[in-house]
Formats: C-alpha cells, sequence, structure tokens
C-alpha cells in the first residue's frame, strides 16, 4: 500500500508528480507522505488529510453544531486555506505537535474544519497556499485578517493576536498598514490587554461589554474595579418595587379621597288606612265607610258604586 493511501488522501494527490522539487525534499516528502510545493495541488481531500492549525487565533471554537448543519444543508461556500506539511515543518520546525501524519495544515478554517468532522464529511474543498506557512507571524496575519469582519471571534483572541503582530512588526502602525486598518482601530483593540486578570475573565464570558470595556482598559488598573462596577450597575440598575397605582375617582386618589356622604333614604310612603267590617249588612257598611273616609273619598266611592250596579 503506497503512503498516500495509508494516508487517506485523494487519488488526484497520490497521482501528482513533483515539479523541480530537490532530491532531498523529494526523500522527506517519501518518507514522511507530507506533499512538495512542487506537486499539483488537489482541490478536494479527504477530512483525515488536514490538521487544525497550531497558531488559530480562536481558543475555542464557536457554534460548531450550527455551521455542521449548514455544510450539511448547504454544503461548502467556500475553500479552506492550507498549506503543505512540508512547508509548514520547514517555517516551524518545533510546531509539529497535534500535526499527525496530515499531509495539509489549514491556515484560515479551523472552524469549518471543526464543523464538517461532526457533520460526518468525508471530503472537504482547499486551496493550497505555501506562502501563508512562511513564518509564525504571517500564520497569525492570515488568520487574523480572514476574521477580522467575522462576529464570531473573541474580542480577547483578536487583541492577543494584534499584539503579538505588533511584537513581529515593531508598531501598533505598521500592524494597521498590513491589516488595512487605521492605527487608532489597533490601539482600541490592544486596550483590552491592559485591563486586569479578573476583568479581561469578565469580557471572556460577556458580563463586561466590549465597548465600555475598551474605555476601562485606557484607566490606571487600581481605577478599573470601581469603573466597571459602575458600568455594571448602569447596564443592569437594581430594581425598584413599584406599588400599583391607585384606582381615581374623577380624577380624585380613591384610596384616600374623603368618603362621600350617604344618600338620604326616601320617604315612606303614606299609608292607606285598612277597614274592618264585622257585618256585611249594607247599613253596617255604610257606616264603616262614613267612619273611615273623608266625604271627598266617600263621594268618590259612592260613584264607583252606581257605576259598577
Amino acid at each position: 500500500m503506497s503512503k498516500a493511501d495509508k494516508l487517506g488522501v485523494s487519488a488526484s494527490f497520490a497521482r501528482a508528480q513533483p515539479v523541480g522539487v530537490s532530491p532531498r525534499r523529494a526523500a522527506i516528502a517519501e518518507a514522511t507522505g507530507a506533499p512538495t510545493s512542487g506537486v499539483v495541488p488537489p482541490s478536494e481531500v479527504p477530512i483525515e488529510a488536514l490538521a487544525h492549525n497550531p497558531f488559530n487565533l480562536r481558543e475555542d471554537l464557536t457554534e460548531i453544531d450550527e455551521l455542521a448543519q449548514s455544510l450539511l444543508s448547504r454544503g461548502q461556500l467556500q475553500p479552506l486555506a492550507v498549506a503543505t506539511r512540508m512547508a509548514f515543518m520547514e517555517a516551524h520546525p518545533g510546531q509539529t505537535d497535534g500535526l499527525g501524519r496530515a499531509p495539509y495544515v489549514v491556515i484560515d478554517g479551523n472552524r469549518r474544519l471543526a464543523a464538517a468532522q461532526l457533520a460526518g464529511l468525508k471530503t472537504i474543498q482547499i486551496h493550497v497556499n505555501d506562502a501563508l506557512s512562511a513564518s509564525a507571524a504571517d500564520i497569525l496575519e492570515s488568520a487574523l485578517i480572514a476574521n477580522v469582519h467575522r462576529v464570531d471571534v473573541a474580542p480577547m483572541d483578536q487583541a492577543r493576536a494584534l499584539q503579538e503582530l505588533v511584537e513581529v512588526h515593531g508598531s501598533q502602525a505598521q500592524v494597521a498598514k498590513r491589516l488595512g486598518k487605521t492605527a487608532a482601530w489597533v490601539s482600541q483593540r490592544l486596550t483590552l490587554l491592559n485591563l486586569t486578570p479578573s476583568l479581561q475573565e469578565k469580557v471572556e464570558t460577556g458580563e463586561l461589554k466590549v465597548e465600555p470595556a475598551r474605555r476601562i482598559g485606557r484607566l490606571p488598573q487600581e481605577e478599573q474595579a470601581t469603573a466597571a462596577a459602575e458600568s455594571l450597575s448602569a447596564v443592569n440598575p437594581p430594581r425598584q418595587r413599584t406599588r400599583p397605582t391607585p384606582p381615581t375617582v374623577n380624577g380624585v386618589n380613591a384610596v384616600n379621597a374623603p368618603a362621600a356622604p350617604a344618600t338620604p333614604p326616601p320617604p315612606p310612603l303614606p299609608s292607606t288606612p285598612r277597614i274592618t267590617i264585622a257585618t256585611d249588612s249594607p247599613q253596617t257598611i255604610a257606616d264603616a265607610l262614613t267612619a273611615h273616609l273623608t266625604p271627598d273619598d266617600l263621594k268618590a266611592v259612592t260613584e264607583l258604586l252606581i257605576t259598577r250596579i
């Protein structure tokens, strides 16, 4: 079985022939299975042919599940930028741990590689560029440039990467020029590294937002805790206990309003005299009516009786 078959690389890679490669590099490539820069690179390789970038600026690969679902439903939209194992080993002889036997090292696309592995993909598209592995600074710079406009790069990781670039290039102005940004942009992000360790941790967890954290980073460290506490209290003010609004009557607080005077009861209706007649003789009835009724009422009763007869 060939070395390429053992590594699980694609048939196109296995058939590729070195062009203008020195005998020494060809011998190393034969012994390690690593492709050389003289080999016509493939555009798609098995997942096992790729190793994560040791200089990857993301300390945590975030939202891998969501990206894995996207790869399954929409496919791969952008190839991974990789360098050959040989080019990486020549540039970084002390950074080969963790590469395994993979013939390629991912420079930009480590998150997509992790998502592809989670999704169970067998192959993945790549673009080979050995120039990206010239130095650790170049790898870091390439990864940072690719991620400047991505929201999933943690602010503290971005700040640490910028600081490493400043150490390589000598000044914030040089880093800004290489990244196509202003010096103020670089300086603003580097202020996060001036925070105390506890505040840096709050930025990483999201408890302290980035914008106030950058302002606090410009203060002396002995003043930062107080400023951070003020910022946090402004974002999350203590909850005030509120009392329910009392009902109102005609615009007046019904709770404190004076009691309305009680409505007097209506006057009693005049009682109608009750007439009790012990006998049913006409004379007795006439005497009873005469004794209890006024002349007018007696006249009205007499007229009524006449109409009924």
